[in-house]
């Protein structure tokens, strides 16, 4: 899948790139192609074998430009990240929700920076917390 990197030239030499999809990941390279490596197999060490779901990549330019992230001094370059080789402990489920509810929630997730999964899964997470379940935020 191709991931949107924003990614700004250092001070001295090199680059740095912070994903639009994953904002709290910053990497650093001396070329774009080493950038481009580096980014890919962080995410692939960081996915790997976790219960975290990988959001779907944002491929809307316009809504690229729009995060805070693009200061307008950087360029947007797409990286291939091969996700074949990560194994997901996250468990698919289907569920039905108002088109509302739904909407509201990717308004939610946005504002986050995370998918509406990611979300939903912290909102659960939430409330077992709420309902007693004292150790819920330290298990997942």
């Amino acid at each position: 899948m191709h991931y949107p990197l924003y990614v700004q030239r250092r001070d001295g030499s090199g680059y740095r790139g912070t994903f639009a999809d994953f904002p709290w990941l910053e990497m650093e390279g001396d070329t774009l192609d080493s950038l481009a490596l580096d980014a890919e197999r962080f995410v692939q060490r960081l996915y790997h074998r976790s219960e975290c779901i990988i959001p779907a990549p944002t491929y809307d330019t316009s809504k690229l430009q729009a995060l805070e992230m693009d200061d307008g001094d950087g360029l947007w370059m797409f990286v291939d990240i091969d996700l074949a080789a990560v194994q997901s402990h996250s468990v698919f489920i289907q569920l039905s929700l108002g088109k509302s509810l739904l909407e509201a929630i990717g308004q939610a997730a946005r504002r986050q920076h995370m998918g509406r999964s990611a979300y939903i899964a912290q909102a659960c997470v939430h409330e077992l917390a709420l309902e007693g379940d004292d150790r819920a935020l330290l298990r997942f």
